[in-house]
């Protein structure tokens, strides 16, 4: 549905104002090419882990009876890695299709878009350490009440 919206919206854009939309595509697929590679290489890597890393020690360490360990694990891969959602979310729906509950995904995902140590260096030196620091703990803390909130929603944690 939003492929189809996003032509219609193009064809108008276009019909208003030709040389402004051929110039934004012009850009897009500039931007689309110069990324794909880094998409790809990310795409290729989770392809690697998941093959290479067993089923079994996947639930041993993430699995439904995995509880706070699987929770702060998760989270501090989450934290560790860096993923944009379109390879967040089918990652986290592999995980899920081989027995990883909600509560541990909810950790990984979040931690995995929202607590940058991997990005770290870089946005200290755009916002400053102090900025970066209370950030990325802040969002720390959200991904846990996030995960506690999804494992309460799907019955895995009780109060």
């Amino acid at each position: 549905m939003i492929y189809y919206f996003t032509a219609v919206l193009t064809a108008i854009l276009f019909f208003i104002d030709r040389k402004k939309t051929v110039k934004g595509l012009k850009i897009g697929l500039k931007k689309i090419r110069k990324n794909s590679p880094v998409f790809l290489n990310m795409i290729i890597l989770v392809a690697f882990s998941l093959y290479f890393i067993s089923d079994d020690l996947i639930l041993r360490f993430l699995g439904d009876g995995s509880g706070a360990v699987g929770v702060a694990l998760a989270g501090g891969l989450g934290s560790l890695a860096f993923m944009p959602g379109f390879v967040a979310f089918p990652l986290a729906g592999i995980l899920l299709e081989k027995g990883v509950s909600y509560t541990v995904i909810a950790a990984f995902t979040t931690t995995l878009m929202m607590v940058g140590i991997v990005t770290y260096p870089i946005e200290k030196d755009f916002f400053g350490l102090k900025i970066t620091v209370i950030r990325n703990i802040i969002s720390l803390i959200m991904a846990i009440i996030v995960s506690i909130v999804i494992g309460l929603f799907y019955g895995e944690l009780f109060i």
